[in-house]
């Protein structure tokens, strides 16, 4: 039997990355072999995973299996978001500007800074005493 046709994208956010297979199909995702609903239970981060295939109308058209790993569950709806934005350009150049126009295509840098010497915190220095 034939693998059936996807497209593949890589999402990144934070320390956590998720890899995306977007198929055709009635709209079920799974994460990490578990329902996205169970493994995001909070409304706000479905709403977060959901975004790119709201904006470009294909919600209920495609299955998405994906695997997650590293960083926490924002972190990681973020990637997740990230992957089925980069996925759905792969499958169809056509949505790259809707995508680009709600930033989803955007890899957000922003991670922990390093901690230094000297210090507590990246940049929280011990208390100063004069005597």
């Amino acid at each position: 039997m034939a693998e059936p046709k996807y497209t593949y994208g890589t999402g990144k956010r934070k320390t956590a990355i998720a890899r995306v297979k977007l198929l055709a199909g009635n709209g079920s995702i799974v994460v990490n072999d578990r329902p996205f609903q169970e493994y995001f239970p909070s409304l706000a981060l479905q709403n977060v995973v959901l975004e790119p295939l709201k904006v470009t109308g294909t919600i209920g058209k495609l299955d998405a299996r994906v695997k997650v790993e590293g960083g926490g569950v924002m972190g990681q709806a973020g990637a997740l978001r990230h992957g089925i934005a980069r996925a759905l350009v792969e499958s169809d150049e056509g949505l790259r500007s809707v995508l680009r126009q709600y930033g989803l295509l955007t890899r957000d840098a922003r991670i922990k800074e390093r901690k230094k010497y000297g210090l507590k915190r990246a940049r929280k220095a011990p208390q100063y005493t004069k005597r």
